[in-house]
C-alpha cells in the first residue's frame, strides 16, 4: 500500500481548508486506516511507517493520501496540525 506525498494545487488547499481539523502533539502511535483519508498539513513534521517497513517522512504544506487497509506507525516529530477528507 501506498502513502501518496504531493504538493496541492492552490484549488486543492481552497477545498481541503473547508474540511475539519485534527491536531497531535509529538507522539509515536500505531494506526489503522478503516477508509481511506486525504489530509493537508497546515503544520507539523511527521514520519509514517508502514507494516513492511516503509517509512514515508511529510510536513506543513503537503497534500497526503492514506490508502484504505494501510496499518502503520505514526511518529509526530513536530506538533501536527491538518484539515482531512475521509473516504
Amino acid at each position: 500500500m501506498t502513502i501518496k506525498v504531493e504538493k496541492p494545487t492552490p484549488e486543492t488547499v481552497a477545498e481541503m481548508t473547508k474540511l475539519p481539523t485534527w491536531s497531535k502533539e509529538p507522539s509515536v502511535f500505531d494506526w489503522t486506516y478503516d477508509t481511506g483519508e486525504t489530509c493537508l498539513l497546515i503544520e507539523g513534521d511527521v514520519t509514517v511507517t508502514t507494516e513492511d517497513g516503509g517509512e514515508v517522512r511529510f510536513g506543513s504544506g503537503d497534500l497526503v493520501t492514506f490508502p484504505q487497509g494501510l496499518k502503520c506507525t505514526w511518529t509526530v516529530h513536530r506538533p501536527v496540525h491538518k484539515h482531512y477528507r475521509l473516504g
